[in-house]
């Protein structure tokens, strides 16, 4: 990756730098369990550009993708014509090529990287079935070129809805944009509530909420009554019920496939706002180039600063609930174990026994004690994993959805809670003195990659401008 940056960008070394600090947040995650040793969360950001297609399988999605490619390369139709998440990429080759899934997996320049374990959770067959949700297509349009462009399937047709849904949310979370599509021909947008719940809802309390572009398709469909403010208010409605309540609808549709409008004032409005919002859509893509540098080092940030002031507090919560929980059940079950035995002894008036746990009596027994020393500690232990499995369970229920975070807490709770590991400690393994400094030097990096980017594409004072001027002069 490293490599492969320093070729791409010599100009701009800043994410070369961004692949070494990753680097470094990596081997603090391995020490407290939070990633395996193959895992990198340098791999859980797509380091190029990323633009995410979703919407309903008869939106026009695939028709959009091949006007702004410039050739036909996704199907086109009213019903579901593909059932898999396209990821497009630019070649230097003059034709197409579709590559499968696993072209994807094995690729951590690809925002698919290893998502063969995930598949690996929600399907049966395991990573033989990478192919029936994914696959890559090639091809030469420029205006691909330096992005990757996603495809999905839609959603409304989509027979693994829970797998859609899953994968969905993982390419939410690392693309640039996300144009959400809409299909204007249907009237009554409620019919498609569900869709727009976890279309929508889900971005409406995201810190990165503003790169969601809503965009009502195949809006020629309204000219002949001339409503096109009606639909949308019917859209906004709609959006509203799901929690959004700001942002616009971009109207487009495609005048190759359009409904032909005989009026001319109607087609001459209707045409100079698809290409108003064509043009702004456009714009958005163009920019992300640039959002891509800060995405990245902020992701970097933003995973130094989540391991210090929330992982660390929230594992810390959970090994004093787990302690105090395992203290408190040893002291009632050796208590019982006390109780039960007194009254065993008092009853077969055998309190002689007791001298055989004592070592310097005559009657002490090795074995005896040891033996009993063993009962002990196998119920300590035993009530250790079942208070820490109980723990873990109720994790899984609060986190929900959220699969990568949950199993990041499970790895690194079972690893403090190990058979090998005090109870002693207090802090959770793998966090120090040192790994905190360690995370804060992160952070100070991350925050100077963010002024090195501002250098390259920001000038306040405008002294080089002067001085170019003053120069020329």
């Amino acid at each position: 990756m490293e490599k492969h940056l320093a070729d791409e960008h010599p100009d701009n070394p800043v994410l070369a730098k961004a692949v070494k600090s990753f680097r470094k947040i990596d081997y603090i995650a391995y020490g407290m369990g939070l990633l395996s040793r193959d895992e990198s969360y340098a791999t859980c950001v797509t380091w190029w550009p990323m633009i995410a297609v979703l919407g309903t399988f008869s939106a026009g999605k695939s028709t959009f993708i091949n006007s702004h490619l410039g050739m036909k390369l996704q199907r086109t139709g009213n019903q579901a014509v593909d059932d898999k998440f396209t990821v497009i990429c630019y070649s230097r080759h003059n034709e197409a090529k579709t590559l499968p899934g696993v072209a994807l997996d094995a690729d951590p320049r690809f925002p698919f990287f290893h998502i063969s374990k995930s598949i690996e959770e929600i399907s049966e067959a395991g990573q033989e079935r990478i192919d029936a949700y994914l696959q890559l297509k090639t091809c030469p349009s420029e205006n691909i070129r330096g992005k990757i462009l996603i495809d999905s399937p839609g959603f409304d047709a989509d027979s693994q809805r829970a797998s859609t849904l899953r994968l969905t949310q993982h390419i939410i979370n690392l693309s640039d944009l996300v144009l959400v599509f809409f299909d204007a021909r249907h009237p009554e947008p409620k019919a498609m509530q569900d869709t727009l719940a976890y279309l929508v809802s889900a971005s409406v309390n995201r810190a990165d909420a503003n790169k969601f572009l809503y965009i009502l398709n195949q809006m020629d469909v309204t000219a002949q009554e001339d409503n096109p403010e009606e639909v949308v208010s019917a859209w906004q409605r709609s959006l509203a019920e799901v929690g959004l309540i700001a942002g616009r609808f971009y109207r487009i549709y495609n005048p190759d496939v359009a409904v032909p409008i005989s009026d001319p004032q109607v087609k001459e409005r209707f045409e100079k706002k698809r290409e108003d919002d064509l043009r702004d859509i456009f714009a958005r893509m163009q920019q992300i180039e640039v959002e891509r540098s800060y995405r990245i080092v902020g992701k970097l940030e933003q995973t130094a600063k989540s391991i210090k002031n929330q992982i660390v507090v929230k594992l810390t919560e959970m090994l004093n609930e787990w302690k105090n929980k395992v203290l408190l059940f040893d002291g009632i079950i050796f208590a019982i174990f006390a109780v039960l035995g007194g009254v065993a002894l008092h009853l077969s008036d055998s309190w002689d026994l007791l001298s055989a746990l004592v070592p310097g009596n005559e009657s002490f027994s090795t074995t005896a004690l040891m033996v009993l020393l063993f009962i002990l500690v196998f119920v300590h232990f035993t009530v250790r994993k079942r208070v820490a499995d109980k723990i873990k369970k109720r994790l899984v229920q609060e986190m929900g959805n959220d699969h990568e975070t949950c199993k990041q807490y499970i790895g690194a709770f079972s690893k403090s809670t190990a058979a090998y590991r005090s109870m002693l400690f207090k802090n959770p393994a793998g966090w120090n003195e040192v790994t905190e400094h360690t995370i804060d030097e992160i952070v100070d990096e991350s925050n100077d990659y963010i002024q090195e980017l501002n250098d390259q594409f920001t000038n306040p004072s405008g002294n080089e401008e002067r001085n170019s001027q003053v120069i020329a002069e």
